[in-house]
């Protein structure tokens, strides 16, 4: 389930929420490896090998019914395109609110994103990682050990985004009075509807004018359809793993909310974007298209 008071401080990269984080390393891992790849990270692969067990294997070709072992059915081939294409997706758009002189980047539960390191980031720009401290350490750890260099200044901030992460924020040097970038990326589905509201309210105060955000939405399953995807991960061992990690709920489209405060927002259907790409849903496959129809990608720069 998800992790609430004490638990905050009890699970680790390949339980709850951290295993969420290696679900989209792993992901994006066998992306790289297609002919055609949509994005390649060089670290993703890094993560799944430091962690070993069937982070590794599924790397190998392993396959099964459960954990991650489950990315090598038809279904996870769908769900590394996902990811491929969402994460082309931010880093053009990093590119765009780098070229137009953005020098803050703050990345809300970077998980183990290696933007930091991978990306051509122009000179004096600082890239803010938050999350949890033990999914940092971890990631710090592994990068250090693989003589990862980052291409921009990296501050880590440990906080819960469920606390006072924009004072953190600040205490690490974010400074207000300028432009910034932001991601929120695979996060709002973990949040309710209300944390949701807390933090396009906490991005809109923290933002100056010339400032950028970019997020991923899911529109919430038939509330059914949704119960019955928990019980299976229940029934097949895998509670924890995403269905009973996530809120089934959504505040407000992130457009709507932001364009209402003086942002210019646009979203991007992910459907119309992997067409785009040449990795149309197949129509035969019902559930992928449910999954990837529900699924929105919204920029928006701040007048």
């Amino acid at each position: 389930m998800r992790p609430t008071g004490d638990e905050r401080d009890t699970w680790d990269i390949t339980t709850s929420v951290g295993s969420t984080a290696l679900f989209v390393a792993a992901a994006r891992a066998l992306e790289a490896r297609k002919p055609s790849p949509l994005a390649v990270d060089p670290f993703a692969e890094l993560f799944c090998r430091a962690v070993g067990g069937d982070w590794a294997a599924v790397l190998d070709g392993a396959t099964g019914d459960h954990g991650p072992l489950r990315l090598r059915s038809d279904f996870g081939d769908h769900f590394t395109s996902f990811q491929g294409a969402r994460t082309r997706y931010f880093d053009a758009y990093f590119a765009a609110a780098a070229e137009a002189g953005v020098e803050q980047i703050v990345l809300l539960a970077a998980g183990l994103d290696s933007r930091a390191f991978r990306l051509p980031w122009p000179d004096g720009t600082v890239v803010y990682e938050l999350d949890q401290p033990r999914v940092l350490d971890f990631k710090r750890e592994v990068l250090v050990r693989n003589g990862a260099e980052p291409r921009a200044e990296r501050r880590e901030v440990p906080v819960d985004l469920r606390d006072d992460w924009a004072g953190a924020l600040r205490s690490a040097g974010f400074d207000p009075g300028r432009p910034s970038a932001w991601l929120a990326e695979g996060l709002l589905i973990y949040l309710p509807a209300t944390a949701q509201e807390q933090l396009f309210t906490g991005i809109d105060g923290m933002a100056h004018s010339g400032s950028w955000v970019g997020i991923e939405e899911g529109a919430p399953m038939p509330q059914a359809a949704f119960l019955a995807k928990q019980q299976e991960e229940r029934d097949a061992g895998d509670e924890g793993t995403f269905f009973t990690l996530v809120y089934n709920e959504q505040h407000e489209p992130a457009e709507s909310w932001f364009t209402a405060r003086g942002w210019t927002a646009t979203t991007t259907r992910l459907p119309a974007h992997l067409t785009q790409l040449g990795r149309p849903i197949p129509a035969d496959d019902p559930e992928a298209g449910a999954m990837a129809s529900s699924i929105s990608l919204v920029t928006a720069t701040k007048a």
